[in-house]
């Protein structure tokens, strides 16, 4: 059932990526003051954007799976969570490449931006040893929900840093006043998140997909062993 419309929005997906990186080298122009280095903004901050709204939306599917009790719930906001986490890990890597770049230190632990996506991200992979530790399936389930939603409660403070820095390293596309990047650049930045979204979008209902087929595939072997042991007594 996750397969559904997979195929269309996976190419949707490499038109998305294939614009978007069109965009950057030939479209954007080269930032005045950092160069062609900045222009790994176009990778850095979607990729944040989309994994703190994975880790929303992963708090969103526990919600529904603790009031519906419908597994397929958990499984979803797993999913989320875990490819959130991957993008996490992303985020810093592309993070630590630009501060070195622009500031010359692999890390600045004055800035807020990157401080506070740091601690959701460690918050968030305490998730993997609370899940797996619990072998229970229905208790797993419960206790891995509470923690998607109580951590989900933590993400808006990372966007609350960023409007509450004093030195912002990273240029407001997003405010009401349509921010302060050129037109070029507002166009690339927004295709970018764009392809970000979509690229999580179908990775996730691609491992959805996966972990589907493997439920049922081990629920037919099950079910052979068992007219088998049947058919032997």
């Amino acid at each position: 059932m996750y397969s559904k419309g997979l195929k269309p929005l996976s190419v949707a997906t490499v038109i998305a990526i294939a614009t978007a990186l069109a965009l950057v080298f030939f479209y954007a122009p080269n930032d005045a003051d950092q160069g062609f280095v900045q222009k790994i903004f176009y990778v850095h901050v979607p990729m944040a954007i989309v994994s703190l709204s994975g880790f929303v939306a992963g708090g969103i599917m526990a919600i529904r799976h603790l009031r519906s009790g419908d597994s397929s719930w958990d499984v979803r906001s797993y999913v989320a969570i875990h490819l959130s986490v991957i993008l996490g890990v992303g985020v810093l890597v592309t993070g630590s490449i630009w501060a070195r770049a622009s500031w010359g230190h692999w890390w600045v632990w004055d800035e807020p931006v990157l401080v506070s996506f740091l601690v959701v991200f460690l918050l968030y992979c305490v998730y993997y040893p609370l899940r797996f530790s619990i072998e229970d399936p229905g208790r797993q389930a419960r206790y891995s929900s509470v923690f998607a939603i109580a951590a989900g409660a933590f993400v808006p403070l990372n966007f609350i840093a960023v409007r509450l820095a004093q030195a912002y390293t990273h240029p407001r596309v997003l405010s009401q006043t349509g921010g302060n990047l050129p037109g070029e650049m507002r166009l690339t930045f927004l295709v970018s998140l764009l392809a970000m979204g979509l690229l999580y979008v179908t990775l996730w209902k691609l491992e959805l997909t996966s972990k589907h087929a493997s439920a049922q595939l081990k629920r037919l072997r099950r079910r052979l062993e068992e007219r088998e042991t049947v058919a032997v007594a």
